[in-house]
């Protein structure tokens, strides 16, 4: 059985999500999602643990030998992906059935599970493939069952928001699917590994640099580099509430996963970050994309979009890493992959709780909801501290690590850049501090209390670990330092 463990990971929520569909009674649909979920994570902890003992797995699809057939491979950057996709998952799934209860249509509640389902097997299938094209169609099914989840809010601006977002990932995926197909063209291969030893006489030929340029810019669009984000705040800010929990912790993720995958893998450090300019092309979209998003994060009044733009910025951060061409750098960018997902997602859980029991995420509306939801805003402050920085909170860790990575290239002007931009996050996180504790509720007010039980806790495992990784950081930090060795070729 723990040899199909790198296929089951995948079969198992794709059948799932199938059943759901057909299927579409809530509680049948909430428990299989559940059930697979944990089988998910389990599954990843294990793959894990088996890398760590006998390196990298190989599993050859339908017996073909790859490059002939379609490889998955998990190495050490894989099972710490997969870990934290899973573990995202199952946390979002059990604290937004009330969400989903209160938000989408009886009718589309089992839809919404099936959609949930694939989503995940779409994200976990493009961290695991070790082929180029059917990262590809893991993209498609994770991208159309998300733009399915972000449409079954019952704003309809969320309809808007996801045409949008359908119509920039397309161009995203049809880009990266160019791309792919100039270095086809070039080797005669789609297995990444077999790609990178093929491609490395070629590099210097156009058709090699033409592919690297649409590869990167289609990923760039979908994990939402700045300025091609246009897709995000929408998307976040009119989703379902744990559908925004979900993807914000995920999917930008995923695609910087394989943009890492390319640079490192396909193309090779000593090409694609020390013989090209992309380091220096990603280095000023980061920064501005620091500044950028957390300016405009400053002056919204919706805390989902002020939150979405709030990722643009943590973007920034974690490419930020790619363009120091530094161990220390490269490090803090993988560790941040980790510690952005477990911030945003509780961010974005909380604040659905506060949509649940004020009927509103506007900031206006949030006046002296501090002394009223005492547990949901303690926690917003704790997250708020991790993303500002805050030392014993993993903000404080992943932006350590960034600094080092800018001093080790002498570069103390982007250290500088790195205090600023933590000052626009106080700016923004404080307008929320001061509006629930520090303005009056008004008269007549509804009641407020803290949400259900569940999903605080749900929300505060988040919360939790934000603080815990940010002191013990054996696993998120050990394992980014490790990866980041074995990406720029200075470990076995």
């Amino acid at each position: 059985m723990l040899e199909q463990l790198p296929i089951l990971i995948i079969v198992i929520p794709l059948i799932a999500g199938a059943l759901c569909t057909l299927v579409r009674n809530e509680t049948v649909c909430w428990g299989l999602t559940f059930i697979v979920t944990v089988v998910c994570f389990t599954s990843a902890v294990i793959l894990l643990n088996l890398v760590q003992k006998n390196g990298a797995i190989s599993y050859a699809l339908g017996g073909w030998t790859p490059p002939i057939g379609i490889e998955y491979r998990v190495d050490l950057l894989t099972s710490y992906v997969l870990i934290l996709v899973s573990l995202i998952a199952g946390i979002v799934h059990i604290y937004g059935r009330r969400l989903v209860l209160s938000e989408i249509r009886s009718d589309l509640q089992g839809w919404y599970y099936g959609m949930y389902l694939l989503c995940l097997c779409g994200l976990m299938g493009i961290v695991i493939t070790g082929d180029a094209f059917n990262a590809f169609v893991f993209m498609e099914i994770s991208s159309l069952s998300m733009y399915v989840l972000i449409a079954l809010g019952r704003d309809k601006r969320a309809l808007t928001a996801s045409f949008q977002y359908l119509i920039m990932g397309t161009i995203g995926a049809t880009m990266y699917v160019i791309g792919v197909g100039l270095l086809y063209i070039l080797t005669g291969t789609l297995n990444m590994v077999d790609l990178g030893v093929r491609l490395a006489p070629h590099l210097d030929s156009t058709a090699a640099i033409a592919g690297m340029a649409f590869i990167i810019v289609g990923l760039s669009l979908k994990l939402a580099l700045f300025p091609l984000h246009l897709w995000l705040p929408n998307a976040y800010a009119y989703a379902p509430s744990a559908t925004a929990a979900f993807i914000a912790a995920t999917s930008t993720k995923v695609s910087i996963y394989l943009l890492a995958r390319y640079l490192y893998t396909v193309f090779g450090f000593d090409f694609a970050i020390l013989s090209t300019p992309v380091p220096e092309v990603i280095l000023i979209m980061s920064i501005i994309a620091m500044f950028a998003g957390s300016f405009i994060a400053i002056f919204q009044d919706n805390l989902k979009h002020m939150l979405a733009y709030s990722s643009v910025a943590q973007i920034g951060y974690i490419t930020l890493g790619f363009s120091l061409i530094s161990v220390s750098g490269l490090t803090g960018s993988v560790v941040h992959i980790f510690n952005h997902a477990m911030m945003k997602g509780a961010l974005f859980m909380l604040v659905g709780g506060i949509a649940l029991q004020l009927g509103s995420s506007h900031l206006r509306d949030m006046a002296g909801i501090g002394r009223k939801m005492p547990l949901t805003m303690a926690g917003f402050v704790i997250a708020g501290a991790s993303m500002l920085g805050v030392p014993g909170t993993v903000g404080f860790v992943s932006k350590w690590y960034l600094a080092l990575g800018a001093l080790e290239r002498g570069a103390w002007w982007i250290v500088a850049l790195l205090v600023m931009s933590s000052i626009l996050v106080l700016a923004y996180m404080g307008r929320v501090v001061e509006m629930a504790y520090f303005r009056p509720r008004p008269d007549g007010a509804t009641p407020l209390q803290d949400p259900p039980k569940i999903m605080l806790l749900m929300a505060w495992i988040l919360i939790a670990g934000c603080v815990f990784f940010g002191i013990n950081t054996d696993f998120t930090l050990g394992t980014a330092s490790q990866v980041t060795n074995l990406l720029i070729g200075q470990a076995p």
